[in-house]
């Protein structure tokens, strides 16, 4: 079932709920989410007042990784529903004004991936599908790269007699990219869901596209460079600069390639997955003819500070290229709970900071870190370095949206053990006006009432711990110290993140909250 993309631009700056279908709504029993569920809240996602809905992978997978490792790119996967699940769930998005993205994990197939069977046993067309090498005369990996998991980079084939490059896991194989084969079937992908109706993309890991053509070794990580590295602080793959198995100086001008083969009219989102220089590589990539956006892990991985984002609005190019956000299904939720002040903190921060900004499922009810133990938990990155893991899922417990057995989820028994405390649920917090969620839901409309999505101009200032916004409409003062701030106003602001109601304000700002003035 075919559908068109929503009519008209994007705006420049959108706000973007991004959904893990596994974890949103299951509407048949079986304890996982799928694209009925989806469809089942719509009404929910529009009253949200964002501007568009990334949906996490959706397509038939092993589920290895999280479905992050596809085997059929232009599927669905047969637990999730199918292509006329699509076309409905599409369907009534865009009746109520949202647009669609979907994730594209493009660096890497699962190794069960028909491409990949055919690449190792050499077949005509397929034999470059993938990043082979031979070994050293020593039988030793080709080059010394680490794997973003702590692993070596390379994994040896019988088949084909050769390794090949995986930068994740070895059930992940590094597709090659620069072939011209790979690249017709990437151009192929990305017009079959343009075709059913996705306005845009988010692209996993685009920074890892390409390697070095000519595979040299990485040189060592120097201090300033590990202290930057997105990366576990344990794992050796820290140890190492890499500037050759994942930045080579031709990976932004990929994204002319990618722009072309998605069409002008698709919002390109790419995942910097570096710590090093992020925005400054964030900047090549969504330089004109290239992604629309980037976002980079400097607030997840350095701190939900002052300091950290003035240096992000330091150095960015433009406002259009950077999104703002502070939690994903890569990473554990920061807030304790919604009476934690940092869950509203946030929500204000990625409502009004001039830039796109990204949503994920659950931040709007202030979620906290789900506790699960090692028997729960099925993600091998967690699992992994159990319990030193980075809690990845965690943030993937499945939506709650009643207090009834199944938390409004499922009726079965959900794939991951939802320990939700009352009050963490939907329902709970749509029927109270001073919740999370009602929270979010004014800040997210206070985001649409100024025009923040067309990028007015907005100055910043930052002394010490607060950051202030000052536009022709609108001044907002974000204090991210532990301590009292003057926020510099005597007069009442309209909307605050915290108490004091505005009633008894008296120019005083507490830790971890935020004001804003209208003018």
């Amino acid at each position: 079932m075919g559908h068109n993309p929503l009519p008209g631009a994007w705006p420049p700056a959108p706000l973007i709920y991004e959904l893990y279908p596994r974890s949103f709504q299951d509407s048949d029993g079986d304890g996982i989410g799928d694209l009925p569920g989806i469809l089942r809240r719509a009404d929910y996602l529009r009253d949200l007042g964002v501007d568009a809905v990334w949906v996490c992978p959706f397509m038939p997978s092993p589920w290895v990784d999280g479905g992050y490792d596809v085997t059929d790119y232009c599927a669905i996967h047969p637990t999730l529903g199918t292509m006329d699940d699509w076309g409905k769930l599409v369907a009534a998005l865009h009746d109520r004004g949202l647009r669609v993205m979907i994730d594209l994990v493009l660096n890497h197939t699962s190794d069960q991936h028909p491409w990949f069977e055919k690449s190792a046993n050499r077949e005509d067309g397929y034999v470059d599908h993938y990043v082979w090498r031979d070994a050293k005369d020593t039988g030793a990996p080709p080059t010394n790269w680490i794997g973003r998991f702590g692993n070596l980079a390379w994994t040896w084939d019988h088949r084909r007699q050769q390794y090949y490059l995986h930068n994740y896991m070895s059930a992940q194989p590094a597709l090659n990219l620069r072939c011209p084969r790979v690249q017709d079937d990437v151009q192929r992908i990305f017009a079959f869901w343009r075709d059913h109706g996705v306005d845009g993309f988010r692209l996993d890991a685009v920074t890892t596209y390409l390697c070095d053509e000519d595979f040299r070794d990485n040189p060592p990580a120097s201090p300033d460079v590990r202290a930057k590295m997105d990366g576990e602080p344990f794992l050796p793959y820290v140890w190492q600069d890499h500037i050759h198995d994942f930045l080579p100086g031709d990976g932004a001008a990929y994204c002319d390639h990618l722009r072309a083969w998605a069409g002008d009219d698709a919002y390109l989102l790419g995942e910097v997955g570096t710590g090093n220089q992020s925005i400054e590589v964030c900047n090549d990539f969504t330089a004109t003819g290239r992604l629309n956006a980037g976002y980079v892990v400097d607030l997840a991985q350095f701190g939900f500070s002052a300091d950290v984002a003035a240096d992000m609005m330091t150095r960015r190019t433009t406002p259009t290229g950077l999104a703002w956000w502070t939690g994903s299904h890569d990473r554990a939720r920061q807030p304790k709970g919604p009476d934690d002040p940092e869950a509203r903190l946030q929500l204000m921060f990625l409502a009004l900071m001039p830039g796109p900004a990204l949503v994920y499922q659950g931040q709007e009810l202030g979620l906290p870190q789900p506790k699960l133990t090692r028997d729960d938990t099925t993600d091998p990155y967690d699992l992994a370095f159990w319990p030193d893991g980075p809690g990845r899922e965690g943030a993937r417990v499945p939506l709650p949206w009643t207090q009834a057995d199944g938390w409004g989820f499922t009726t079965g028994a959900p794939w991951l053990p939802m320990r939700w405390s009352k009050g963490h649920d939907v329902q709970a917090q749509t029927e109270d006006d001073t919740s999370v969620l009602s929270f979010a839901r004014q800040v997210f409309a206070l985001r649409r009432d100024l025009d923040l999505g067309s990028l007015p101009a907005v100055n910043w200032s930052r002394e010490g711990q607060i950051l202030t916004l000052t536009a022709d409409r609108f001044m907002t003062v974000f204090n991210f110290g532990d301590t009292d701030a003057d926020s510099g106003r005597d007069d009442a602001p309209s909307v605050t993140s915290a108490p004091p109601a505005t009633e008894t304000w008296d120019g005083t700002l507490p830790p971890r909250t935020a004001a804003l003035w209208r003018l």
